[in-house]
């Protein structure tokens, strides 16, 4: 990528000598001004990474110049190259946000160095901005793919309780989404301009959840060679996403417990109270109300994050959103891959609404990512589907209505299994009156398992 570095100065040969310098430097493209107004306009339309100025602006004081240029771009850098080697007028200048302050006549690689640093700097801002927006938009509410009335109904519960500071609890199965609804509320709070720190409370050991929620002082425990912050402390001004929360033990419970109530705590081997303004977000997919009556989790603790109840439903109980979601996905891994859109083919829609997805949101995902990842064409086709779709169930006609059924089980000798003998067995079964949908809806499915399990297809 090409840096624009934009210079001014009253002094053509000062301007020449920067040339110079950045001659010798990669991917740099130098463009000059001489008046207020072609620099704020620079500023105001064109894509900068840097300015090199001497201050001496007419029409303008010094700093004034510098508040304009820092308001209208504060992550802008801005070098400042003078004459004036006053200690005063450094520190008044380094007050309003210059990057640097340099002295004429400039020292071997001076500038050179400062460029050097304000252009990462420059990048490493334009990259965080660039991946916040991202972010946004990635987990903002009209990205909760679902037109249920179930999921419409959490969408309205999570963009309401957005717009306050109280504590939210996200309750549902594993995979249901319950980190993206938390996501979507922090970046349409209040609070999106601050971090969101999560943290998994099911995937740390017990002494290393406390060290890494509180923090802790130097010398604390055997290698605790330096003062550390903890998510809480590092989530001050923003959100704190604790998932899994009724994994925590009674220990940190209590602190937890202390944090939600005064918004203080102290890290682990010390005594100074640390304050810390943060809005938490917990969530778990267990039934934190059996917790509480078994005494594994606090009574007064579950009151406290139990504040605003969000209870996401797993996707079998919401099969009419199971088609939304998967175009969605062979839309985006299509295209991550890519391929050229794919469509799926109507028996595969058939088979992905009467899936159970006991893994919820995520294994229709994790399927449909396997699924783009084997077709070679542009039809997505049963057999780019796992084979245990097929065993779970599989889609009957009879009178008109969808009937779902189990797959029986077979045990396959090396040499396979003959269709026509098969379907002599099937015919005994039919005749012993077992429920099952019709040979002509099941032996395509029979046959298309038994070739894939003796490896001929």
């Amino acid at each position: 990528m090409v840096s624009r570095v934009l210079i001014t100065d009253d002094e053509e040969r000062i301007i020449r000598n920067v040339r110079v310098i950045f001659d010798e430097m990669k991917n740099i493209e130098v463009v000059k001004a001489q008046d207020v107004t072609s620099i704020v306009d620079f500023v105001e339309h064109e894509r900068l990474h840097l300015i090199i100025t001497d201050l001496r602006v007419p029409k303008m004081g010094r700093l004034e110049f510098l508040k304009q240029i820092k308001s209208m771009d504060p992550e802008l850098p801005v070098i400042v190259v003078t004459g004036d080697d006053s200690i005063e007028t450094a520190v008044e200048s380094m007050k309003e946000g210059a990057f640097d302050y340099i002295t004429k006549p400039f020292e071997d690689g001076t500038l050179s160095v400062a460029v050097e640093k304000a252009l990462k700097m420059r990048s490493l801002a334009m990259e965080n901005r660039y991946l916040r927006k991202e972010l946004e938009s990635h987990y903002n509410f009209g990205n909760i793919i679902g037109n249920s009335p179930k999921i419409l109904e959490v969408l309205l519960l999570a963009g309401d309780v957005s717009r306050t500071d109280s504590t939210v609890f996200v309750y549902g199965e594993s995979g249901t989404g319950k980190e993206l609804i938390a996501r979507a509320i922090h970046f349409n709070s209040l609070r999106k301009g601050g971090p969101l720190i999560s943290i998994n409370c099911a995937a740390l050991p017990e002494n290393l959840l406390e060290s890494e929620l509180f923090g802790y002082e130097k010398g604390a425990f055997t290698g605790a060679e330096k003062c550390k912050k903890g998510r809480f402390e590092l989530a001050n001004g923003g959100t704190l996403f604790l998932d899994e929360i009724s994994e925590m033990n009674p220990i940190v419970q209590a602190k937890v417990l202390r944090v939600v109530e005064e918004r203080e705590l102290e890290r682990l081997g010390g005594s100074e109270t640390v304050k810390v303004d943060v809005r938490i977000i917990c969530a778990s997919n267990k039934n934190l109300e059996e917790y509480v009556k078994k005494g594994q989790f606090r009574e007064d603790l579950y009151y406290r994050v139990n504040v605003f109840p969000i209870n996401i439903p797993p996707l079998r109980s919401r099969s009419e959103d199971v088609l939304h979601l998967a175009r969605n996905f062979v839309e985006q891994f299509s295209e991550k891959m890519g391929k050229l859109p794919l469509k799926m083919s109507k028996s595969v829609e058939k088979i992905l609404v009467l899936s159970k997805w006991e893994g919820n949101v995520r294994e229709l995902r994790n399927c449909l990512e396997r699924a783009v990842i084997l077709c070679k064409g542009d039809m997505i086709t049963e057999e780019h589907l796992p084979v245990s779709l097929a065993k779970e169930s599989v889609s009957g006609y009879q009178n008109g209505k969808d009937k779902t059924f189990k797959m029986m089980s077979f045990n396959l000798p090396p040499e396979g299994i003959s269709i026509d003998e098969l379907e002599k067995h099937l015919s005994l079964l039919l005749e012993a009156k077992v429920e099952i949908v019709t040979k002509k809806a099941l032996k395509p499915y029979i046959g298309r398992q038994i070739l894939q399990e003796v490896n001929y297809v």
